[in-house]
């Protein structure tokens, strides 16, 4: 982690005050930044969720069976588009995860 300063307008600053109630922009910043992570965190999930209904199984499970077997259906457009689109939504959740864990 890093200390550091950031310059924002006072129009900005201001907005960040009124949009969340705080008295300080710093605490103000911090939980816009929390509430927008939580925000992309749920569509992430909700784009998870729809993968695992259509294909019955978690994308680890999926990867596992389109890593080990040599099925016909796994070399559909498809197929191949909902893999890398599934996984990104899994790497990206993580990524959110890990990098919002320090928010209260």
């Amino acid at each position: 982690m890093f200390d550091t300063t950031v310059m924002l307008p006072k129009e900005t600053a201001q907005a960040l005050v009124e949009l969340t109630g705080e008295a300080r922009v710093d605490t103000a910043l911090t939980r816009v930044i929390r509430d927008f992570a939580r925000q992309k965190l749920m569509e992430l999930e909700t784009g998870l969720r729809q993968f695992e209904a259509k294909y019955g199984m978690s994308f680890e499970t999926y990867r596992r069976l389109w890593e080990s077997e040599d099925r016909p259906e796994y070399y559909t457009f498809e197929a191949e588009n909902d893999y890398l689109m599934w996984e990104g939504l899994v790497t990206r959740r993580n990524r959110l995860t890990g990098s919002f864990a320090w928010l209260p």
